[in-house]
């Protein structure tokens, strides 16, 4: 099924989401939360989508490949990056145990509380993402956008 021509009114509101969710974080970040949540969802077409868009953006190869190991890898990512990352699982497989409070003091301790709900609201877009592109069989490396 092609979602955005099926509903055409809900995929432009996902837009509107996604865009309003994006909105004063560093482009990098967003990247970095998309890519962790597509691999924790194993939805290779957002997967394949976000790693190009953070590649043409600057991001290097290194810190890509680092990012489904970034526990193990801190010295990679910021911080502030490291406590986005946290949160983007704990948010992504909340139904494993809600999101812990340690998870969400450290990510309190780096964002303000805009950027925190911005952060918060671009974890729940792109798991929506991954969940529309998953359950409508989206294949890697058939995205469009311009």
């Amino acid at each position: 099924m092609d979602f955005a021509k099926a509903a055409p009114k809900v995929f432009r509101a996902l837009i509107g989401f996604d865009a309003a969710a994006r909105e004063g974080l560093d482009p990098a970040l967003v990247e970095l939360i998309q890519i962790r949540a597509s691999h924790l969802n194993h939805c290779a077409y957002c997967l394949h989508m976000h790693t190009n868009d953070a590649r043409r953006a600057g991001e290097s190869e290194d810190r890509l490949h680092m990012v489904a190991v970034w526990r193990e890898a801190p010295h990679f990512f910021t911080p502030r990056e490291r406590a986005a990352l946290a949160l983007t699982e704990a948010v992504t497989l909340v139904a494993g145990g809600g999101v812990p409070d340690d998870v969400y003091a450290e990510a309190a301790a780096h964002f303000d509380d805009g950027e925190l709900a911005h952060v918060l609201a671009l974890v729940l877009t792109i798991n929506t993402w991954n969940r529309v592109a998953l359950s409508t069989a989206k294949k890697a490396g058939t995205d469009t956008r311009a």
